[in-house]
């Protein structure tokens, strides 16, 4: 369903795109920089080290952190196809979406209890708000073939991206200057202000949400959910893996995708744990690092989207993979905060690109006049959290059979250069395929 009036295709864009600014605090402060470094700290102790105790098995945190984040996605894995098959046949994916997007935001704000004596209830709550976040995703990006037309896809897409990086952002300011000066915001320590980061991301995140869910179209044909369509989200995946199994430029894109998304996924969730662990980085000069990253990202976004409408989409995600292939080889040598800074400059800048166009390339793949779009999202989604999974649990099995972080980084590079291997093979066209059978209804 392409919507027709200028002026509310406008405005359902807009709003479509303002989830990501609400969801990507998630992103930035639980994933990517608050949490990591406070989760370090508070299960740190002088007689154990970086080891504890977890349901009565001793590992080493960072360890922990990168299995339950495998873990949390592994169970999307599953989930997916079935949320998304009903959302096809009920038409029901706002409502799906709000489900998810609610549980993350209860769940970051529940965080806010977490202070490392409870080591399982802030495990438990963290892959929730992963669960969360990742559920939602699957239904926020079913709708963009609904409410924007081929050519819209590459700058909507890198739109949402862009306005994610830049909301996060923000708060990510207001919380570095709570941790910074507690005092000023009657706060007692960091570690306090950390806390109360993780509340506020929560509020953010459903509060930011509402302006999609008031404007976003939902079971506009009417469908109710039967029992019998429970399991026709995992026929409707089946189907869809046919489709793409025939199609040499979906299933070519797709392997690409899974590989070189096994490094990007894994060091936007690992980073600062890396420069934590690695180059014992105060809090402070993470999250600056992780700003610069958001900051560059926004430019990246659109600028590979230009790069895209100049050279196509394949040469731009070439050129982006081949540049995350150097940054894996240059985090191995890493030794300092300036050099860290240099390379979140690089990390950024393709960082934003990627994600954004990789989203915009796949919705060119999917058949124009289909109503299996949550299936076929839910296909990438799940491709993408399998590359998450995969990604990060090498991460961690690596560090924990080597004992350090860097040889993790320097296997993602060999995921990036298998992606790389994929691109070159695969003819992606400039314009959507017309040639893909339409999956039917079971």
């Amino acid at each position: 369903m392409i919507l027709k009036s200028l002026k509310n295709k406008n405005k359902v864009q807009n709003a479509w795109a303002m989830y990501d600014w609400a969801n990507s605090v998630y992103s930035l402060v639980i994933t990517s920089t608050i949490f990591p470094v406070y989760f370090n700290n508070v299960t740190h102790s002088v007689e154990w080290g970086d080891r504890v105790s977890f349901f009565g098995f001793s590992i080493v945190n960072t360890v922990l952190y990168s299995y339950s984040i495998s873990f949390s996605f592994l169970v999307i894995v599953f989930l997916s196809p079935l949320l998304s098959g009903i959302a096809d046949y009920g038409g029901n994916k706002l409502n799906f979406m709000k489900f998810f997007a609610y549980l993350g935001a209860l769940s970051c704000g529940g965080l806010f209890f977490f202070d490392g004596s409870n080591l399982e209830y802030g495990i438990v709550c963290a892959m929730l708000a992963s669960i969360g976040f990742a559920g939602s995703i699957v239904f926020y990006n079913a709708f963009l073939p609904e409410i924007a037309t081929e050519k819209e896809f590459d700058f909507l897409s890198a739109k949402g991206f862009s306005l994610g990086y830049l909301g996060s952002v923000i708060l990510l300011v207001l919380n570095l200057f709570m941790i910074q000066m507690p005092e000023v915001f009657g706060l007692k320590d960091g570690g306090h202000a950390a806390r109360w980061s993780f509340l506020i991301t929560g509020i953010w995140w459903a509060g930011f949400s509402q302006i999609p869910f008031k404007f976003l179209p939902n079971n506009t044909q009417k469908k109710k959910i039967k029992r019998a369509v429970l399991l026709n989200g995992y026929k409707e995946i089946t189907l869809i893996f046919n489709v793409v199994k025939n199609s040499k430029v979906m299933s070519g894109f797709l392997a690409a995708f899974l590989f070189y998304s096994m490094g990007v996924q894994t060091v936007l969730y690992l980073a600062a744990s890396f420069g934590d662990k690695e180059l014992q980085l105060p809090g402070d000069k993470l999250i600056l690092t992780i700003l610069i990253i958001q900051l560059v990202a926004i430019l990246g976004s659109y600028l590979f989207a230009y790069v895209s409408k100049r050279f196509g989409n394949k040469n731009s995600l070439i050129i982006m993979v081949f540049i995350w292939i150097l940054i894996c080889g240059a985090a191995y040598y890493v030794m300092d905060e300036f050099q860290f800074y240099a390379l979140a400059f690089v990390v950024g800048m393709v960082m934003g690109g990627i994600q954004s166009l990789s989203r915009a390339t796949y919705s060119k793949l999917i058949p124009e006049n289909t109503n299996n779009n949550a299936s076929f999202f839910s296909f990438y989604d799940v491709t993408e959290k399998i590359a998450i999974v995969l990604g990060t649990f090498s991460y961690g099995l690596i560090e924990q059979i080597s004992g350090s972080m860097r040889n993790s980084a320097l296997a993602l590079g060999l995921f990036f250069f298998i992606g790389l291997v994929f691109l070159f093979l695969v003819k992606i066209p400039k314009q959507g395929l017309d040639n893909i059978v339409e999956i039917k209804n079971a």
